[in-house]
């Protein structure tokens, strides 16, 4: 398990609605089984056990991970969140009389923002490596948050994590390497 809460983003296709006088934004904060390049030769799945028992918290449904503009939290029961065969999807009804919130809907209506994201500690992985190639599975989260963002935060904040992952590990199996070689070098092994 790691220390650092990490955000995920990706492509989606929300969608608005109005009901009465309701408004809400809907789409999936995180798709199963679907690799997200890391950097070239390293890529990371979410399983779609990851949320398993993650959803049971309050998590709130912020924009661009600003914890200032919350936009719905399930403790309130304005923001509904699920698993299906697809991933992780979420309702958030929107407060009309906040502006900010009421801003970002037009915006997703329009179709000028249409990405997300969640923040998460990874409890559960699972790390392959096949031809000098690297893949991570997520299994499971602590989830905290999911956001509706301009800007995907992937890049910034789970490449960084692999890559020094992926160092520690090479340097473990270096030195498992070197300790066989100096045990056959001295004919202990």
């Amino acid at each position: 398990m790691r220390d650092e809460k990490q955000t995920r983003s990706a492509a989606s296709k929300f969608q608005t609605r109005e009901d009465a006088s309701d408004c809400y934004i809907s789409g999936y904060f995180s798709v199963f089984d679907t690799d997200y390049e890391l950097w070239e030769g390293a890529t990371e799945s979410i399983a779609p056990t990851a949320f398993d028992g993650a959803l049971s918290g309050d998590i709130r449904c912020l924009t661009d991970h600003e914890t200032r503009l919350v936009l719905g939290r399930t403790k309130a029961g304005t923001l509904t969140l699920k698993t299906d065969s697809r991933g992780l999807w979420g309702e958030v009804k929107i407060n009309p009389k906040d502006t900010d919130a009421m801003n970002l809907y037009e915006r997703v209506k329009r179709g000028d923002v249409d990405q997300c994201s969640f923040g998460f500690d990874i409890l559960e992985e699972e790390f392959t490596e096949i031809g000098g190639a690297v893949h991570w599975t997520i299994k499971k989260v602590r989830l905290y948050e999911v956001s509706v963002v301009t800007f995907p935060a992937y890049q910034e904040t789970g490449v960084s994590a692999r890559k020094e992952q992926l160092r520690e590990k090479r340097r473990r199996e270096f030195s498992i390497w070197k300790e066989r070689t100096l045990r056959k070098v001295k004919g202990e092994d």
